[in-house]
C-alpha cells in the first residue's frame, strides 16, 4: 500500500511525465494536482535529491524529471522518498523464542515484500503515464473506449 505522501509525490511526478522537458513550478504542481504546495515542494526537494528531478531557480524554473519516465522505477521514487520497508529484526524472526507458526508467517512476510519490492522495481513511471492516458481516454465521453 502507498503512503499519502508516495501517492502525492507520484500525482506530481505523473504531471511532470506528462510533459517531459517543461520545467513546473511548484504551484502549478500543487493546483494541478489539488495538493498541498508545502508539504509537495518537500517531496520533490526529497526527489530532486534522490536523482529522479532536477530542479532550477528563477521565473522559468521549477522542476523536470530528471531522466525519461521509462527509466524512473517506483522503487527508486518511493526509495527516494525515504519509503524502503525493510521488515525489522523481530519480524524477520531473529527472536528464538518464536514458534514455528510464526517462523513460516514471517517468511510469508519477508517473501511478500520481496515480490513487493521486485514489481516496483520492475514499473516505471512511463508504465503508470500509460495507465493515466488510458483511465482519462475511457472517462472521455466523446473520445473514450466503448468497453462492454
Amino acid at each position: 500500500m502507498l503512503s499519502r505522501q508516495a501517492s502525492h509525490a507520484l500525482k506530481a511526478l505523473l504531471e511532470l511525465a506528462a510533459e517531459p522537458g517543461c520545467w513546473r513550478s511548484t504551484q502549478q504542481l500543487a493546483t494541478a494536482q489539488q495538493l498541498p504546495q508545502p508539504m509537495l515542494e518537500q517531496l520533490l526537494l526529497r526527489l530532486r535529491r534522490a536523482g529522479v528531478l532536477e530542479a532550477r531557480r528563477g521565473r522559468k524554473g521549477g522542476f523536470r524529471l530528471a531522466r525519461p519516465a521509462a527509466a524512473i522505477s517506483l522503487a527508486a521514487v518511493l526509495s527516494g522518498l525515504g519509503e524502503t520497508s525493510g521488515l525489522s529484526a523481530a519480524e524477520a524472526g531473529a527472536n528464538s523464542d518464536i514458534s514455528a507458526a510464526d517462523m513460516v508467517t514471517s517468511a510469508l512476510e519477508r517473501r511478500l515484500e520481496r515480490a513487493r519490492q521486485q514489481a516496483l522495481a520492475a514499473l516505471s513511471l512511463e508504465d503508470l503515464l500509460f495507465d493515466l492516458r488510458s483511465a482519462e481516454a475511457s472517462t472521455d465521453s466523446e473520445t473514450g473506449l466503448l468497453l462492454g
